[in-house]
């Protein structure tokens, strides 16, 4: 219906999990929708896209205000795709998720999640990313409801500035102590491989780490939101210029 927001939604848990499936449950109702995800999970494929092999798209369901479509590519890939091949209008906004797992902090910069919008925002299209901080397949999103409604309808309203996204993340609690604005958190992760030997020769090595807090002392990020029960909310900018280095290096090249 032209009457109501039209938006793309798309995740990197795949089009069966249960996070994408209550996102399409809390907005179907107030929005129609045209999701396109991947047809299995391709958690950390961050902004990658396929080059070497085409891509394969089936229409899974097709109801009115409704369409879903699984694509065998990458959480950009469908984007892609959707934007070129699948809109029936611009859409007012672009979400990805709800993702299993926590996109604070470094981690967004892996996340399949905020490749949606990133590639979303690259395009020209408002975008938010929704994260809950529980990588269970059973994970629990009720209580995200009331938020997911009022951040969408919000972005749709406020708008965003050119070349910038919203990425949230969500505790894993039952009720949360408000929503925080927030900066992204400074953190590394470490001890990133695990060695396996292989029964007929060479290693195979596992990625797995701990995520260490850099300043975890300081209370306007991400991470500590989180961690205070708080919805966290990191406006993210595309640009990536180091703008505090710029005259220096004038200075010195």
């Amino acid at each position: 219906m032209a009457n109501r927001p039209y938006i793309l939604i798309s995740n990197d848990d795949g089009v069966a999990a249960r996070g994408i499936n209550y996102l399409i449950e809390v907005l179907r109702p107030v929005a129609d929708l045209l999701v396109v995800a991947p047809d299995s999970p391709r958690s950390g494929a961050g902004c990658s896209i396929t080059t070497s092999l085409p891509l394969t798209c089936r229409e899974l369901r097709r109801e009115q205000g409704l369409a879903v479509f699984s694509c065998s590519g990458t959480p950009v890939d469908c984007v892609k795709v959707a934007l070129n091949e699948y809109i029936e209008r611009q859409p007012d906004l672009v979400v990805g998720g709800i993702n299993h797992g926590d996109n604070s902090s470094v981690n967004s910069h892996y996340s399949g999640t905020m490749g949606v919008v990133t590639e979303a925002a690259l395009q020209g299209y408002p975008s938010v990313a929704f994260s809950l901080c529980d990588h269970s397949p059973e994970a629990d999103f009720t209580p995200l409801q009331p938020y997911i409604i009022d951040l969408v309808f919000k972005a749709i309203a406020v708008g965003l500035p050119p070349f910038t996204c919203l990425n949230v993340n969500f505790p894993k609690l039952s009720r949360f102590e408000g929503v925080r604005i927030c900066r992204m958190s400074r953190s590394r992760w470490e001890r990133e491989t695990q060695r396996c030997p292989h029964p007929y020769g060479g290693d195979h090595f596992w990625l797995t780490g701990e995520c260490r807090e850099l300043e975890p002392e300081a209370s306007d990020t991400d991470r500590w939101a989180l961690a205070h029960g708080y919805v966290a909310v990191t406006p993210t900018q595309l640009d990536v210029t180091a703008t505090g280095l710029v005259d220096i290096l004038k200075s010195v090249l």
